[in-house]
């Protein structure tokens, strides 16, 4: 068997367009590596590997590799404390003072998270929900190659359509799967982790972001019963109290327009209720549809306010998103309320928003939606809402402060969300892919 061999550099696989820390092992290069054969035979390389390995890999079924034991019954009120973490089927849901499972380890989920796979650093107590992994020949396998190759196998696709989501681990077993050397799988592991490592740290620099700004806007608004906040710009310390007003005294709302299936397709691009949820406080508009309607009175204007009419979940009424604009006219559906204000000189659109999407606003509207099967909230419910307004520049600030916060979070999710596609990417091509068929010499 000959191969044909071109070299790439690892740093190229990780350049600085993903990021300029995504460096898994800048000192290691891989190889594109295609078996030279004829016909149209499967292929137990994978595309990209470090040069010093060249052996094919060694197909099996993961039965052969592992067992899958199940956790132990360890019910909520018997939980002791301590420090060793209980694993349910989608991670951490509790600690306790003795541990089942010896650490590294990895657990699967059984019941409802079922197939989710969890890397537990430490001891740790899985649960009946779960399956602990016990490697059956640890001179030929690392743990931390087959976290990658179970996080890679998607067992979410083996779950069964019952009342609570299962796993059976029989089907597990059967998969079939392809493993280098010992060597090889510690350096994929290796070069894998430090890129988990880089995921971990930017995933903590959102949630801290998030963090902040929530502490932040629980602070620039006035608590329930105040009418100033605990922080203020000084050029405003001595500007007095907020005025309250309903929401109502804002502007007018109107229903969205109500049409039935056939007229999708050409027409008038449409605001639905997917457009409404996203970090920043304005709407997502890159998923629109059209609709072949009259709708004149319903098209939207810059600084139009948009609220969630009726939502399967509770905690999704009333969520409010601003329209900022866009190329060609858009409307909005029946799903939606629309408030339309009548002077942003008095009230600043971008400032209305960030109150509307604080733990104050939003505690409010769930309270006063009408509970059933779809949570719905009514125009009149929404004109009661009390809003604390400042005087328009105070508004100004606080709206550029938060808006500024909601760009910076963005940015760094932009970055998490390029680092994990990086990821997914490197992971395709450091493992065998056993679907895939061998080119001919020809084809190389």
């Amino acid at each position: 068997m000959n191969k044909k061999t071109r070299v790439t550099d690892l740093s190229g696989l990780t350049g600085a367009s993903v990021n300029q820390n995504a460096r898994a092992d800048s000192n290691v290069r891989l190889s594109d590596s295609r078996a030279d054969l004829t016909g149209l035979n499967k292929t137990l390389l994978p595309k990209l590997r470090f040069p010093e390995f060249q052996d094919e890999w060694e197909e099996k079924r993961l039965g052969e590799v592992i067992s899958l034991e199940y956790g132990g019954s360890l019910p909520e009120q018997n939980r002791q404390g301590g420090s060793i973490p209980v694993i349910g089927s989608n991670g951490i849901v509790g600690y306790h003072n003795q541990y089942l499972v010896e650490g590294p380890t990895i657990v699967i989920g059984r019941k409802g998270s079922a197939g989710q796979v969890n890397w537990i650093n430490s001891d740790c107590y899985p649960i009946d929900t779960t399956f602990y992994v016990k490697n059956k020949d640890t001179d030929n396998y690392l743990m931390p190659f087959l976290m990658l190759t179970l996080e890679r196998s998607k067992l979410e696709r083996l779950r069964d359509n019952g009342a609570v989501p299962g796993l059976n681990r029989n089907e597990v077993y059967v998969i079939e799967l392809s493993f280098p050397s010992i060597p090889e799988q510690q350096k994929i592991a290796d070069c894998l982790t430090s890129l988990d490592d880089l995921i971990a740290a930017q995933s903590q620099k959102v949630a801290a972001l998030q963090a902040y700004k929530k502490g932040l806007m629980q602070n620039l608004f006035p608590a329930e019963g105040e009418s100033v906040p605990r922080l203020r710009f000084p050029e405003f310390e001595s500007a007095g109290g907020w005025e309250i007003k309903p929401l109502g005294d804002l502007g007018e709302f109107k229903n969205g327009i109500n049409f039935s299936a056939d007229k999708k397709g050409n027409g008038i691009l449409t605001v639905d209720v997917l457009n409404m949820y996203g970090e920043g406080i304005e709407m997502k508009l890159d998923s629109l549809y059209r609709v072949n309607v009259d709708a004149k009175d319903y098209l939207l204007e810059d600084g139009d306010i948009l609220f969630v009419r009726s939502s399967v979940k509770r905690e999704g009424i009333g969520w409010a998103s601003l329209f900022k604009g866009f190329s060609e006219p858009v409307l909005f559906c029946g799903f939606l309320i629309r408030l339309k204000l009548i002077s942003f000189q008095s009230t600043n659109p971008e400032f209305l928003l960030h109150y509307l999407r604080s733990d104050f606003a939003r505690t409010k509207i769930i309270n006063i939606a009408g509970m059933a099967a779809i949570t719905n909230i009514s125009q009149d419910s929404l004109k009661t809402i009390p809003i604390p307004l400042p005087d328009p520049k105070e508004q100004q600030r606080i709206a550029e402060l938060l808006t500024a916060l909601d760009e910076q979070i963005s940015a760094q999710g932009e970055a998490l969300a390029a680092l994990k596609v990086h990821k997914r990417g490197l992971m395709q091509g450091l493992f065998a892919n056993q679907t895939s068929e061998v080119l001919k010499t020809s084809e190389v």
